[in-house]
């Protein structure tokens, strides 16, 4: 049995970014330092932080006065930063930029007398942050039929953006029933959907057909990952959404010549390495990193955070 290994796969910018901003916090300022909602959708990441002094929240009335908190790289809504400031308390950010890129639009688009539509999932934080960026005029569309339901004031003034984390095939299907029911819709400039999602879905689509079976090493709440084991199982492939190394069951690879492994955008390398070991103890006799994006994106610390000498580690 052969282990072939997608590329890229695992971490992006943006949630690297997100749990060194967290290290650095606990560092600098000593726990426990808050974070609203799971800084990236990770079990194995969350829990690593939370031992360290990481407390993690829904509500910031939990969050005792003067304390530090973190926002999480799915962003918020504008109601919440507000809320934060009339607390006192020290935020940072931890927002990805390319979601914040996004929250620049609607209030762009808003400000030009635009309605809009937000293609993405009911109830992800992502969304709700997003939608959150204006008080009225956007519209939450989660499939292609759901475009016959809209209701607008002025089809002449309407626009789209999507969730950062999207099937890029099922987010073009929308856009275009869109665009075919509202010709004048506009979107943005350069597509909402990331990089990071956009590649690893890439090296997916170029790995599941060569394998018979393919694992997604991510956890059951990212987004990022369970699009992966979509797109492997869209095109043939049974695949598997697995937290760690010991959820990989035997009987999905038994009588399998090749097995593709990759990992969502939160998960840390160090898991595959787990599934990968696992998959040796099963019987894999070769592992191949396959070609694929290379990736170079590093986004910067927020101000009070960036010193050189901080000392703290991102989690691999």
């Amino acid at each position: 049995m052969e282990v072939l290994l997608a590329n890229p796969r695992g971490f992006c910018a943006g949630v690297e970014r997100a749990i060194e901003i967290v290290e650095r916090a606990l560092q600098i300022y000593g726990a426990p330092i808050y974070v609203r909602h799971e800084v990236v959708h990770n079990k194995f990441v969350v829990d690593d932080l939370r031992a360290k002094g990481a407390v993690f929240i829904e509500d910031l009335a939990d969050v005792p006065s003067g304390s530090t908190l973190i926002f999480s790289a799915h962003g918020v809504p504008q109601r919440v930063r507000e809320d934060a400031e009339a607390r006192g308390l020290r935020v940072f950010d931890a927002t990805c930029p390319l979601v914040t890129k996004v929250h620049v639009e609607v209030q762009r688009m808003r400000e030009a007398g635009r309605e809009i539509v937000m293609i993405g999932h009911k109830g992800h934080p992502e969304v709700e942050g997003t939608m959150g960026q204006v008080k009225d005029g956007i519209h939450l569309v989660e499939s292609v039929a759901a475009v016959d339901k809209i209701s607008v004031a002025d089809p002449r003034k309407l626009a789209y953006v999507t969730q950062t984390t999207l099937s890029v095939d099922d987010a073009a299907q929308i856009v275009a029933a869109l665009r075919a029911r509202f010709p004048e819709i506009v979107g943005p400039k350069k597509d909402d959907i990331c990089y990071a999602t956009q590649n690893r879905q890439d090296a997916v689509k170029f790995m599941a057909p060569q394998c018979d079976v393919v694992i997604v090493v991510g956890s059951p709440n990212s987004s990022n990952s369970n699009r992966l084991r979509e797109v492997a199982t869209l095109r043939g492939v049974p695949a598997y959404l697995v937290d760690n190394a010991d959820e990989v069951d035997p009987g999905w690879i038994q009588g399998r010549q090749r097995v593709g492994v990759t990992a969502g955008a939160s998960a840390p390398e160090v898991l595959v390495s787990a599934v990968i070991e696992r998959l040796r103890m099963l019987g894999a006799a070769s592992v191949r990193t396959l070609d694929g994006a290379l990736e170079n994106v590093v986004f910067p610390l927020p101000k009070g955070l960036a010193s050189e000498n901080s000392g703290a580690t991102v989690l691999r």
